[in-house]
This record gives structure tokens, C-alpha cells and sequence, in this order.
């Protein structure tokens, strides 16, 4: 399938790209960028019903903990799921979350790589648009990070506590486009099977 190809292709340039980024010490760093403030989390995990239907189960955790913070207050979801279908524990999963937010949507791009030494690495992208604008959004949200000019209508945002963790902020009038970043090259997981 062409959608297949292409996600997969962009999927795995976006990831050598991303492995060049320092290492954060929890999945939990991811909380604070993937998920706006004061959110809760969402009833249902569609992409951790997909990829256990399929036989992942190396990054279910760490996938599982990304879906969650990342798709909370959604009131809907669905996804697209390309993965190595002969060994679909050892090899990346890629997905697309499509979340519905009442009169707003927003989508997630996941991507998880199983290590040989029982690890994970994943990656974590949200892509929302919002009504306010990105000074006003940064002002509500990203108190404490600090704001790099990478374009002239694009500052990326970040913080020494989530190093592993960027929020960009786009303007495109009359609001602004948030792409909250995460990745965590080898996210161990434990025996018990929690992220960590």
C-alpha cells in the first residue's frame, strides 16, 4: 500500500533524525510536553488494544505510556498501524492517533524500535492547532522553558527537566500550530513489564 510506504519511509528518517537526542531518565518526562496542563487521562487506549492484537508486546509498555499522556481529555480516537508483520515483536511500529477533542482535533504520530538487550525506543510527536496566539500559548504553558527562534515564525521550546522533550510553536494566524515532541532512545522496560 502507497500510505504504507510513504509513512514508513518518513517514519524512519524522521527517526535517525531523533537518535541524536539526549536521554531523558523516564518515560514520565514525556507527561509535561505531550499532554497540556490539567489534563486527564483518556478512558480507552486504542493503540494498545491494536499492537497487542498484533503480538507486540517488547514496547507495549512504553508505547501504552505514551498513548495515554498523549491522548488525554480526547473524546474520540482512531489510528493507523504499519509494523513488520513476520516479526512483529522485534520490529518498529509505527502509528498515527487520530484524537477528537469536541470541536477541535489534533493527532499523534508514535514510533517504537525494540533494542536486542530487551529495551525500547520510542519517539513521540502531537500535532494540534489552537485558537490562541503561540505568545499566548507560551505564556500559559511553557513557563520555565526556554524559547530558541528556529524560523521566523517558529520557536522551539525547552526544558533541562524533560531533555528528551521539545515544544514548537508555530504561527499561523489566527492561532498557532503545537507540535509536542518526545523521544527516549532505549526506554527499559522492567520484568514486570512497566516502562521505566
Amino acid at each position: 500500500m502507497i500510505l504504507e510506504v510513504f509513512t514508513f519511509r518518513r517514519i524512519v528518517a524522521l527517526l535517525a533524525a531523533l537518535l541524536t537526542v539526549a536521554l531523558v531518565p523516564s518515560i514520565s518526562a514525556a507527561q509535561s510536553v505531550l499532554a497540556p496542563p490539567a489534563a486527564e487521562p483518556v478512558g480507552r487506549n486504542p493503540l494498545v488494544k491494536a499492537v497487542s492484537g498484533i503480538g507486540v508486546r517488547q514496547c507495549l509498555p512504553a508505547l501504552s505510556d505514551l498513548v495515554t499522556i498523549g491522548a488525554r481529555d480526547a473524546v474520540n480516537s482512531d489510528l493507523l498501524l504499519d509494523w513488520d508483520r513476520a516479526h512483529p515483536d522485534k520490529g518498529a511500529v509505527f502509528s498515527l492517533v487520530g484524537l477528537q477533542y469536541g470541536q477541535s482535533n489534533a493527532a499523534m504520530s508514535i514510533a517504537a524500535v525494540p533494542g536486542a538487550d530487551g529495551n525500547c525506543s520510542v519517539a513521540a510527536e502531537r500535532v494540534e492547532f489552537l485558537p490562541q496566539a503561540c505568545v499566548q500559548v507560551a505564556q500559559h504553558e511553557l513557563r520555565g522553558y526556554q524559547a530558541t527562534q528556529l524560523l521566523a515564525r517558529m520557536t522551539v521550546y525547552t526544558t533541562p527537566r524533560d531533555a528528551g522533550s521539545t515544544v514548537s510553536l508555530i504561527d499561523a494566524s489566527p492561532g498557532c500550530l503545537a507540535i509536542r515532541r518526545y523521544v527516549k532512545v532505549t526506554q527499559t522496560v522492567t520484568s514486570s513489564g512497566a516502562a521505566r
